[in-house]
């Protein structure tokens, strides 16, 4: 059996060039996933195995990427826990019954496996129909983002309303990112029973705490999930430059760094850690020609042992398709001297 050219990088292994994929890579860029959608809902899309196995594989069969990640969201965590949420145009995430008190925090959750099973079924189906050579990416939102979202009852940019919680309900704060630990730890660990190579966990808003406050709530939370998780892991924090320490030693085997973050430096305060990374998404706007000598220069950069190519975050709605594949070419052509 041929091992993943992303699970051998996750894992810190030189590979014969730089596994690629983007996250965000099923979506709105693509005009085949803009004609499906104009039929689907979202929740519809990512809860009908069928339509998101088709959005999945639509990155794959264009750009022949190395991995593809499963199209959900990260807010199916919230429903185990009695959450509701909708997407509203213009407006983002909604959640209609929002954390405002102490007795708002969920005592338990329901069964993570019947509640999400479309998700499970959706990766039953990636499993058999992706190539060995190619990884199957899940992934789920980190304890504090969805916190954040749920007791805001919707995205908060400055994420104030979860920073005011911990000040004022500290110990129901606290409760909070326990109650989301145990549900995202089951949810990562059922996915790779079910074919999932590679798990990724998107705590993006977690650097908005001090450094003192993320060791002492979230740092633990994270090693908590991903030791329960039996396949290579992806810990992703966004803003987290001044502190790859906590996000080293944060119990994912690779660490997914934002575009703020000078690989190279990186590489040397990290060590044998792998990394993931780090292009600015909104570089893929630039022609073709630029993005092939930037995705180079990264590459470089970031050496043959333990990378994996991606972006600093999602592709953007508007990216242009030539400049993504150029992105991908640049990787897949790759040769280490």
């Amino acid at each position: 059996m041929t091992t993943p050219l992303l699970v051998r990088a996750a894992r810190g292994e030189r590979t014969e060039r730089p596994p690629v994929w983007m996250m965000r890579q099923a979506g709105r860029h693509l005009p085949e996933y803009r004609e499906l959608r104009n039929e689907h809902s979202f929740r519809e899309a990512i809860e009908t195995p069928e339509i998101a196995e088709t959005i999945t594989l639509q990155p794959y069969e264009r750009y022949d990427v190395d991995g593809v990640v499963m199209f959900s969201d990260i807010l199916t965590c919230l429903e185990p826990l009695g959450f509701d949420y909708r997407i509203e145009s213009g407006v983002g995430p909604v959640v209609p019954n929002p954390v405002e008190g102490p007795a708002d925090v969920p005592k338990d959750h329901r069964d993570v496996e019947t509640e999400l099973d479309f998700v499970y079924d959706l990766l039953d189906r990636l499993s058999a129909s992706v190539a060995e050579t190619d990884a199957v990416i899940g992934f789920a939102g980190g304890p504090f983002t969805l916190a954040s979202y749920a007791v805001a009852g919707g995205a908060d940019r400055q994420n104030g309303a979860i920073r005011r919680f911990r000040a004022e309900q500290p110990a129901a704060f606290e409760d909070l990112l326990e109650r989301f630990a145990d549900v995202v730890a089951e949810y990562l660990r059922l996915q790779v029973d079910h074919g999932a190579d590679v798990v990724q966990l998107f705590d993006t808003y977690a650097s908005v705490l001090p450094p003192a406050d993320y060791e002492e709530y979230v740092r633990p939370l994270h090693r908590r999930i991903l030791s329960a998780v039996d396949a290579p892991t992806i810990l992703f924090v966004r803003g987290m430059g001044g502190r790859l320490e906590q996000l080293r030693t944060g119990g994912a085997d690779a660490v997914s760094l934002d575009w703020t973050v000078d690989l190279e430096r990186a590489r040397e305060e990290l060590g044998a850690t792998p990394v993931q990374g780090n292009l600015d998404p909104t570089l893929l706007f630039a022609d073709p020609e630029t993005v092939r000598d930037r995705t180079a220069q990264m590459i470089e950069a970031a050496g043959p042992r333990g990378y994996i190519c991606n972006l600093g975050h999602g592709v953007g709605k508007e990216t242009p398709i030539e400049s993504v594949a150029a992105f991908v070419e640049t990787a897949k052509n790759w040769e280490w001297e």
